[in-house]
């Protein structure tokens, strides 16, 4: 049976269509629709629970050697504060999850990890824990909020001193407060936009909620749900865990080699990603008519390159896009190639990714 975020009876008032997901039940868009809140949050804000994230702390002496040993960045540099991207890697080098590790303070850590993967992670992170590391997870404690696109951080200091909002992107801010809620302001975000993730006690995130609509709704503030998270991601070409990777892709092949620091001593899956990668992701823009989804045969001429991994059309650009795993080497950009949907074959060009990149 799917757990309820803390903010499900809110989602139920709101109209959203709520659907299981990752364990959970949320909403996948509410009335206005997916287009809609696409485009709120490219041009701008949108506001998503993304409660069911999963949070484990890493305290203890031995904890930086923890991070550097079981993930593929390196956290010996890393300021109190400071968010860094990862993947935590079987010994084979395939993706077990990708996940975020903020430093809190020395010896202090929080990593925010898949909520699919969360109870995989934990146990992979506690099985290869040595000395004096402790893996906690605190995930029922908490919960988040994603408050996305240009106008978010405007929005957010209507709530908020500007000290409680992190300068730089990727550090966060712990002792912060947003409306008068203790909370963590993170400079992160899933959507290719500017914007904020708000960690918050389980039983405050349903006040934030609605602090955040109050103020943001006259500036065109609006919720979203999973079906937007999902066409803001494509469009800015970020991976999703059980798509662009899984435990049969490394990092490497996935295009995450900026996250796997091979000059680190050792690390879980360094032997193995010492390989040159077989496979490449590469991007799609769909010229044919249709669209092409994930599982999609990729064909160049007659013989098979590989597969898509994620497709959709996306609002904001006006046109179908699609993400793919090919063998490496196999297609440049401005090549055509096919997908074949359904017994069909639909026509593409092999483009640049991302697909989408918000002007600074």
């Amino acid at each position: 049976m799917e757990k309820h975020t803390p903010l499900y009876d809110v989602h139920v008032a709101l109209g959203g269509k709520m659907v299981p997901f990752a364990g959970y039940m949320l909403p996948v868009q509410y009335g206005t629709g997916i287009v809609t809140e696409h485009m709120a949050v490219r041009e701008k804000a949108g506001l998503f629970d993304v409660s069911h994230m999963g949070e484990v702390t890493l305290t203890g002496s031995d904890a930086l050697a923890n991070l550097n040993e079981i993930l593929t960045n390196d956290f010996t540099n890393m300021v109190d504060g400071q968010a860094r991207y990862t993947v935590l890697c079987q010994e084979d080098g395939g993706c077990i999850d990708d996940l975020i590790v903020y430093k809190k303070a020395e010896n202090d850590y929080l990593l925010v990890v898949n909520a699919a993967n969360r109870d995989k992670d934990v146990a992979w992170l506690k099985a290869h824990a040595f000395g004096d590391a402790w893996f906690t997870d605190v995930s029922d404690e908490w919960g988040q909020l994603a408050l996305q696109g240009p106008l978010a951080l405007k929005i957010l200091e209507l709530l908020t001193e500007v000290t409680n909002i992190p300068a730089k992107f990727y550090h966060a801010v712990f002792d912060a407060e947003v409306a008068g809620v203790p909370c963590i302001v993170s400079r992160t975000g899933y959507t290719g936009e500017e914007g904020v993730e708000l960690y918050v006690a389980a039983d405050q995130v349903a006040g934030l909620w609605q602090a955040i609509m109050d103020v943001g709704a006259p500036h065109g503030l609006i919720p979203c749900g999973l079906g937007a998270r999902d066409t803001l991601r494509m469009e800015a070409a970020m991976p999703l865990y059980g798509h662009e990777m899984n435990e049969t892709v490394t990092p490497l092949e996935t295009g995450l080699g900026f996250a796997v620091k091979m000059a680190k001593p050792n690390f879980i899956g360094k032997v193995a990603l010492e390989a040159a990668p077989r496979r490449e992701r590469i991007g799609l823009r769909v010229t044919g008519r249709g669209i092409i989804r994930e599982g999609q045969p990729v064909m160049a001429g007659e013989r098979q390159i590989g597969t898509t991994t994620s497709g959709t059309h996306c609002p904001y650009l006006g046109q179908p896009v699609a993400m793919a795993l090919v063998d490496k080497g196999s297609v440049a950009i401005g090549d055509q190639v096919e997908a074949v949907v359904r017994g069909r074959k639909v026509a593409a060009e092999v483009c640049a990714l991302p697909f989408y990149k918000r002007a600074k």
